[in-house]
């Protein structure tokens, strides 16, 4: 069973959360036969590999990170991989995988462009 990971960097105010939280309600109300978490680097809960361990006890057996950053920084370079890894290894039964930095995507570049023309 496929599955995805909203992972975000998380902060300390909670209000910062809110549009993953919009983010994830979305994905579920268009693929709701598609499992999905969130997911944080620091700060916020839950962490990677807690949201793994919730969608392995689930049923996934195949799960895609999706990193919700605008660009592949230190933290995606340097430490994303070895979380990564960490779940892996705790997981072996799971094919765990990840997207480059959402940012990176020429569709959501447009989308920001679109959003900005639409504010002049």
């Amino acid at each position: 069973m496929k599955a995805i990971i909203l992972f975000g960097h998380g902060a300390r105010d909670i209000r910062w959360r809110e549009p993953f939280d919009r983010l994830l309600g979305l994905w579920k109300s268009d693929y709701p036969d598609v499992m999905a978490e969130l997911a944080f680097l620091e700060m916020m809960q839950p962490s990677l590999e807690d949201a793994v361990t919730n969608l392995a006890s689930k049923g996934a057996s195949k799960i895609t990170v999706i990193p919700v950053f605008f660009g592949q920084g230190g933290h995606l370079r340097n430490d994303f991989p070895l979380l990564l890894e960490d779940c892996q290894k705790k997981f072996p039964a799971i094919a765990l995988s990840a997207t480059p930095a959402v940012g990176e995507d020429l569709g959501v570049l447009q989308a920001i462009i679109d959003f900005g023309t639409r504010a002049l």
